[in-house]
């Protein structure tokens, strides 16, 4: 399939998924990678209670608190930028 026509069915609103090869597509920066952590029993009994309390397993929580920690910016983070830039000068 030609650009100007894969851009005009997909400015339709048309399917345009069979024109794709998608089998070796990829999300950066999304791919997964395995690790291993240790827990606290109390601390796996508190993250199971607030799991099941949300409706989600155990390591959806803690995928998504992380993930809230490391988005959130702090004096830390904004201090080890400015270090960054200034070694780069």
């Amino acid at each position: 399939m030609k650009a100007k026509k894969f851009d005009s069915d997909f400015d339709q609103g048309k399917d345009i998924s069979g024109a794709l090869d998608l089998s070796k597509a990829r999300r950066p920066k999304q791919e997964q990678k395995r690790v291993n952590v240790d827990f606290p029993t109390w601390m796996i009994e508190m993250l199971d209670k607030e799991a099941g309390r949300l409706g989600v397993t155990r390591q959806s929580i803690i995928k998504v608190w992380l993930a809230e920690r490391l988005e959130r910016p702090t004096s830390n983070q904004s201090m080890q930028s400015d270090d960054q830039q200034t070694r780069r000068r």
